[in-house]
């Protein structure tokens, strides 16, 4: 009986041990193609829309298309009320008429002054004679003189008015030209072909022009020929080149899927709250009108792609065994799937990726002190309910909604650093920044050994398309199971993977 007893000691004993040894999640090493893309959210727009305005204030009289009305180069779609600007030609033309009297009048000044100039140099000419022969005194030719000498100035300023007198012909005949246009403008065309898309005003509107021309009507030129504008976050814009295919999806029509591919990288930025953001140009062909403009097009632009590499889930990335002291960083390659989760009592929380594991990296890291790892917990804390906000999100913009919960945190944990752990921080991020780029980067993935403890193996990565990663090197084989995840029996809950820490 002692015997017996001891026995079954010894195999409850050996029960319990194996009852606590870890289990790995597994998953097996594939050989296959892959893709990297990123994704973002776009606008369908026409590629030439030309804003119609009006030149002039009135009233509008008359409206002459609606939307989606075709128009032709140079077609009447719209009038003002001509009254005002009828009375203001003929204001300009009897202003016209005016200059062109006074004109007449100063050239007959012109032709009286000269022939006075005329008299006076007859006379002038006949005292000087006489003058000569002693026959009238000097005084007389002197008088002669000077009626020569006013006639002369006489006749030059009556030219000078005679030039001054056509100068306000033809400004007043340019002010007519001007009232002309203005009555001309009245009368509102089409600048090019295409379709009218928008129209902003109703007749009896009343229009008024000063420094910036009202809109009137949004004519887009060709509507066979369109684009998507998207917003490119920052730490992906760098993936993203003139050429690359693209394809994207609009909620009009579900399940069908249009081609493109970049046409522009836009330089200029754009900045909210705090996140920076690049306008991409996707070109999208309508040839049967299909597609509308100021649709939300959820866009994928392919950034690099293989037909057939060895691939692993990046969860096997995240992986870190419990209680494993590794000098090795990290894999730097992260998916873009954030799903935070509050982890157990018991340690990690679902594939070793939550937020238990992003802490006890910072710390292993950064080395930080009892203070700033309290700080840092509560950083966690105060953004986990933000995490699971964007579970419930679309895909086209969970991805945007993470990373902005990911920089809100990375600008948290760095307000509390010192200058060199904020370098330490700085210089993983970058390293987790050129994995995502798809430049590579080494990491470390964990197999199961002979003694069935996790085995490390050191590995260097390619691109990523959220969920899988290539392997460029390493020991690794087409089919080899990798750990993904760890469960303990003192586990009592798991959860999913937590926020990436870059």
């Amino acid at each position: 009986m002692l015997i017996l007893g001891v026995g079954g000691y010894a195999t409850w004993r050996t029960w319990d041990r194996a009852g606590d040894a870890p289990k790995f999640k597994l998953a097996k090493a594939e050989s296959g193609p892959l893709t990297a893309a990123v994704s973002a959210t776009g606008t369908l727009n026409p590629v030439v829309s030309v804003q119609v305005g009006s030149q002039v204030s009135g009233q509008i009289k008359e409206i002459l298309v609606d939307f989606n009305s075709p128009v032709k180069f140079g077609q009447l779609i719209a009038r003002l009320d001509p009254e005002t600007y009828q009375h203001r030609v003929r204001q300009a033309e009897a202003d016209v008429d005016a200059a062109r009297a006074g004109q007449g009048v100063q050239q007959a000044e012109v032709a009286r002054a000269r022939a006075n100039l005329s008299n006076a140099q007859r006379d002038y000419e006949r005292k000087k004679t006489l003058v000569e022969r002693n026959f009238i005194s000097p005084a007389e030719r002197d008088t002669a003189q000077n009626t020569l000498d006013a006639a002369r100035a006489s006749l030059a300023s009556a030219e000078a008015q005679v030039r001054n007198g056509e100068a306000v012909v033809r400004q007043r005949e340019a002010q007519l030209a001007a009232a002309r246009v203005d009555l001309q403008r009245t009368s509102i065309s089409a600048p090019v072909d295409g379709i009218v898309v928008k129209r902003s005003i109703e007749p009896g509107q009343t229009v008024a022009a000063s420094l910036q021309a009202p809109e009137l009507f949004v004519i887009a030129k060709n509507l066979t020929d369109m684009q998507v504008e998207t917003s490119i976050d920052e730490a992906d814009v760098g993936r993203v080149r003139l050429g690359q295919k693209a394809s994207f999806t609009v909620d009009a029509f579900a399940g069908r899927h249009f081609e493109g591919e970049v046409r522009q990288v836009r330089k200029a930025a754009t900045v909210v709250s705090n996140v920076v953001t690049y306008t991409v140009v996707i070109s999208a062909a309508n040839p049967d009108l299909t597609l509308l403009p100021g649709m939300t097009a959820n866009v994928r632009i392919i950034t690099a792609q293989k037909d057939k590499t060895l691939k692993v889930p990046n969860a096997a990335l995240r992986f870190r065994p419990t209680g494993v002291s590794d000098d090795k960083k990290p894999a730097t390659a992260a998916p873009t799937a954030v799903s935070p989760a509050p982890t157990s009592a018991g340690g990690q929380a679902g594939g070793g990726g939550g937020i238990s594991q992003l802490r006890d990296r910072l710390v292993a890291e950064l080395k930080l002190d009892a203070d700033q790892q309290s700080k840092v917990d509560a950083i966690f804390a105060g953004m986990r309910d933000k995490f699971r906000a964007t579970r419930d999100l679309p895909e086209a913009e969970k991805g945007k909604a993470q990373e902005r919960n990911r920089s809100e945190i990375r600008e948290k944990i760095s307000a509390i650093l010192s200058p060199e752990q904020k370098k330490r921080y700085d210089e993983l991020a970058s390293e987790a920044q050129a994995a995502r780029s798809g430049g590579g980067g080494s990491g470390r993935i964990w197999v199961v050994g002979e003694d069935g403890k996790a085995k490390g193996v050191d590995v260097r990565l390619g691109l990523t398309d959220g969920s899988m990663t290539e392997i460029v090197s390493g020991d690794i084989k087409e089919g080899q199971e990798v750990i993904v995840g760890q469960q303990t029996a003192a586990t009592a809950k798991t959860g999913g993977p937590g926020p990436r820490l870059f």
